[in-house]
């Protein structure tokens, strides 16, 4: 009896590894609060940015050749969760980066309010 129930219980470890960019990947990463993104928003939305335009999708690897800036420190103390995190600052958005994979963690648009 122990045999069949081995047999007929569901798996979990028959199931394939997850790959990165698997749809299973928890998108996004980073719950920011819409206090968080316009404190980021406002102490980041000035600096110069680093590319006009990038393909910016949570969960996407950044394009080569640009390279993020460390979060500053103000931003780091306000809103502690990005604080190892990296950005990249566009003509329209500012694009947090997860240094361990450099894949996207958010997108806060730079809008007019």
């Amino acid at each position: 009896a122990l045999m069949l129930s081995l047999v007929d219980a569901p798996a979990p470890a028959q199931i394939a590894p997850q790959e990165p960019g698997d749809v299973l990947a928890p998108t996004p990463k980073l719950n920011l609060t819409l206090e968080q993104r316009h404190t980021i928003r406002e102490l980041v939305k000035d600096m110069k940015a680093d590319a006009a335009e990038v393909k910016a999708e949570v969960g996407e690897p950044i394009p080569q050749g640009i390279t993020p800036h460390p979060m500053p420190s103000e931003v780091s103390q306000k809103v502690p969760q990005v604080k190892s995190h990296r950005f990249i600052v566009t003509e329209q958005q500012i694009v947090i980066v997860d240094p361990k994979d450099n894949k996207i963690a958010d997108v806060i648009k730079i809008a007019a309010e």
